[in-house]
């Protein structure tokens, strides 16, 4: 019998293998690194970033920060409120998707109009201004990364589509 460790890993390594899978085949256009199960992909992947001298942005999940960074240069730093514990933001690497100046967004209990500088990275997820709340340094979100709209701005004006996130 399998401990339940076991079944985690069993798990996890199906899930990275469809992943890897379906993104081979085009099929994804950004895929999440499970982060949990492989903190050394994480800390790969930053390295390298390190390396190429290009922008990038890193969000702390522990210590609600986000830095912006060109290769090993710390360009800026804001602080964020991520996803609850109910509606969690993911830990990955990601890109850019798409930019949006305006956006509206809407799930089972929120409808917001005209959300400030949108930049969408995963599905419906998106790191974007918040004009609604100003409990920063704190979870509150459902699962979208809430910058201050000043810093939205800034860092939508920064990035292009495509820049690379690596979420930890």
């Amino acid at each position: 019998m399998k401990s339940p460790n076991q079944w985690l890993r069993l798990w996890v390594t199906f899930l990275v293998s469809a992943t890897v899978s379906l993104t081979t085949w085009g099929w994804l256009t950004s895929t999440p690194v499970l982060a949990n199960s492989q903190p050394e992909a994480i800390a790969q992947s930053i390295n390298a970033l390190r390396d190429t001298g290009k922008h990038w942005i890193e969000i702390d999940l522990a210590n609600q920060h986000l830095i912006a960074w060109e290769g090993k240069q710390e360009t800026y730093t804001t602080i964020i409120s991520t996803g609850k514990p109910a509606t969690p933001t993911y830990p990955g690497v990601f890109n850019i998707q798409s930019k949006h100046p305006t956006d509206r967004m809407r799930g089972a209990d929120y409808d917001i109009p005209n959300v400030p500088y949108v930049m969408y990275y995963y599905r419906g997820y998106a790191i974007h201004g918040a004009n609604w709340h100003n409990s920063f340094g704190t979870p509150v979100s459902h699962g979208c990364i809430n910058l201050p709209v000043d810093s939205a701005q800034w860092l939508f004006n920064w990035v292009t589509v495509g820049t690379p996130i690596v979420i930890h």
